[in-house]
């Protein structure tokens, strides 16, 4: 076995502070497959437009995409959900690729049960190393069985 002493400054450091995020709205598109109008996309995109959360207008599977207006890296990307009302299992996709049109590769593919008595937010934060992203895709199927629920996103950021 090898091993040896690290010093402090050796730690890792703490992930990028908030006011590192990408400001989504100046260098990227975003796209919809649907949106209630009173909660936009740009409340869960725009970290200046913190509000309730972007939601569907229809039931069912939604997809969002951030088109990024030239290939930029990325090095963390953090998504919050959050449901209060209904107990149900979501699950979502994440994807990636280097030019508009694909092909996409994915990043995480993850289901989630939320429940009003307990479990009612999930925050996953992940470290990526992704050197020339163009589009961002993330596909919600808000509850497994029925395809009955609307797909909410509380946040989504990139750096």
């Amino acid at each position: 076995m090898r091993k040896r002493i690290i010093g402090r400054s050796e730690i890792a450091q703490q992930p990028p502070s908030e006011e590192k995020w990408l400001d989504v709205e100046r260098i990227a598109e975003v796209e919809v497959t649907s949106e209630d109008r009173n909660f936009p996309i740009e409340s869960a995109v725009v970290p200046v437009r913190e509000g309730s959360g972007w939601r569907a207008a229809e039931q069912g599977e939604q997809l969002i995409r951030i088109i990024l207006n030239a290939p930029t890296p990325l090095r963390r990307i953090r998504l919050h959900f959050g449901e209060t009302d209904a107990a149900r299992t979501q699950e979502f996709v994440l994807r990636w690729s280097d030019r508009r049109g694909g092909p996409f590769r994915e990043i995480v593919r993850q289901q989630w049960t939320f429940s009003p008595q307990g479990s009612t937010s999930e925050v996953e934060d992940y470290q990526v190393n992704l050197a020339q992203v163009a589009v961002l895709e993330l596909a919600l199927k808000p509850h497994l069985t029925p395809n009955n629920a609307i797909a909410s996103l509380a946040m989504w950021r990139i750096a």
